[in-house]
């Protein structure tokens, strides 16, 4: 519950009050105070006792005017509205005042959690998974996880996210829900919109793990430059109060810095002369991690069930973040031996002996590094890659990934991956404007299910496949409809048994 007295509080300590409006005078004092029992921003769900924030870019009047047919009496706003309302609450940035109202409705439940905060281009959702999997054994399964691909606020029943990182007044609903299921850790994934929008605005994580960064997300609806980008990107380095930072990564000197001038430590991963070093062993899912500072006591050999070095180096980040929230060396080691991700570097085999590939990788980051794992794995066979690219978002994708598809596969499948409002072939064409190598044979199949059939029965015994894009998604976006879709992972399942 939150009166109007505490809102006029916050909002002062934050800086964000402009006034309040009733219908006979402007204040800058709550001119009464009244108890809400409810925060909404969907004015479909609102009531007398609630408290109505009118936000987003294409927020219209319409919607105040309908919540105020349903007994609204007051709303918070940037402006005022010509509207029979009791009181208007006009704020200078109403994001941030949803983010600040919303952890005080929902009694701070960031406070009784140990929150750990992910950001990075590429491998958010593998640590994640990795850091959940090592804290589930620490904790006996009390630990939360709101991830790109699935969240659970009781640390064991899954359901699909909407966003990577939720809007603040859903993310505080959750964590207080989490709070009440028992939940002692949270695990997340932060995006650059979740600070573009201020979706984390005032919250401090206890630990956050920059992994990398790489142009990504950069067009009109998203981030204008790279600059805008990584700007917000590395935001969660000054919210944290401990970071993690791989050593070798590019912008690691801004990074350091950033936390250096605000006296917060780092922990840095990777080559030497990192705190801990990653040395991968002769088995192909093993490595070492080795430091002559291990205050973790965390020294010693690891295996996971993911190919890639990179994902060796993302498990090393787990390990740390997990140790710094109470995790010992044998929960990590036991957590990584058993720590699956969907649709990340998942291996399924052809009885031939091909290698099928599923993969999330959507940009020229992750499909560089799968595409150069697969061409280290199979010098001798064909690389063959089957992809496509989100339409109406991050046009600026596609052309990396046809650079990475030019710089190590043999043949390209250019084929849909959910192309909402575009022409596949359109966003195919793109794609096939970055492969800068003539020597890569390019084909084109709207029909992914048939693309994946094809690929996988054509393929020989030292053939790799890598199906990029999809993973486990069991739907296809087309034309702003969700279409039934079997997924890649489970489409190689089947076809394979053929």
């Amino acid at each position: 519950m939150l009166t109007i007295t505490q809102i006029q509080q916050i909002l002062e300590k934050e800086n964000l009050l402009r006034e309040f409006i009733t219908p006979t005078r402007w204040t800058l004092t709550a001119p009464f105070d009244k108890d809400f029992k409810k925060i909404s921003y969907d004015s479909r769900e609102v009531d007398a006792d609630t408290l109505f924030f009118c936000k987003g870019n294409n927020f219209q009047q319409r919607f105040l005017e309908q919540a105020l047919a349903e007994g609204l009496t007051c709303y918070i706003a940037e402006q005022p509205y010509e509207v029979p309302a009791e009181l208007a609450i006009i704020v200078t940035d109403i994001r941030k005042a949803l983010a600040v109202l919303s952890m005080a409705f929902y009694d701070y439940p960031q406070e009784k959690l140990k929150l750990i905060g992910i950001t990075g281009t590429k491998g958010k959702t593998t640590v994640a998974y990795f850091t959940k999997q090592i804290l589930d054994i620490t904790t006996n399964k009390k630990t939360a996880l709101l991830s790109t691909l699935n969240t659970t606020l009781d640390g064991v029943t899954f359901f699909k996210s909407k966003l990577t990182t939720p809007e603040s007044l859903d993310l505080y609903r959750m964590m207080a829900e989490a709070v009440a299921n028992g939940m002692t850790h949270l695990v997340m994934e932060v995006s650059s919109q979740a600070y573009k929008v201020a979706r984390v605005y005032g919250l401090t994580f206890d630990v956050g793990i920059f992994l990398n960064i790489s142009p990504d997300h950069i067009g009109p609806i998203e981030h204008p430059t790279f600059e805008d980008y990584f700007y917000c990107k590395r935001q969660l380095v000054a919210n944290s109060r401990q970071v993690i930072l791989q050593h070798e990564i590019d912008h690691f000197d801004l990074l350091n810095e950033l936390a250096e001038k605000q006296t917060i430590p780092v922990i840095t991963y990777g080559n030497a002369p990192a705190d801990y070093q990653v040395k991968p062993l002769e088995h192909p899912l093993a490595f070492a991690l080795s430091s002559t500072k291990d205050r973790f006591n965390l020294n010693g050999d690891y295996e996971i069930l993911l190919a890639g070095d990179f994902n060796k180096e993302n498990a090393a980040a787990a390990l740390i973040a997990s140790a710094l929230v109470g995790a010992d060396q044998a929960a990590g080691r036991q957590g990584l031996a058993k720590a699956l991700v969907p649709g990340r570097m998942n291996l399924l085999l052809k009885p031939n002996g091909a290698h099928i590939y599923v993969d999330y990788a959507h940009n020229y980051l992750s499909m560089r590094s799968l595409l150069a794992f697969a061409k280290e794995q199979h010098p001798d066979g064909e690389l063959l890659v089957i992809t496509g690219s989100t339409g109406n978002k991050a046009e600026s994708r596609r052309e990396g990934l046809g650079q990475a598809i030019g710089e190590y596969a043999d043949v390209a499948v250019l084929t849909s991956d959910d192309p909402n409002f575009e022409d596949p072939k359109k966003i195919a064409a793109e794609i096939q404007q970055g492969i800068q190598n003539d020597h890569v044979r390019v084909l084109f199949e709207v029909d992914r299910k048939k693309a994946v059939k094809d690929a996988i029965h054509q393929a020989g015994p030292k053939d790799a496949i890598i199906l990029a894009g999809k993973g486990t998604d069991k739907y296809m976006t087309v034309n702003g409809e969700d279409l039934p879709y079997e997924g890649d992972y489970q489409l190689a399942e089947t076809f394979i048994k053929d």
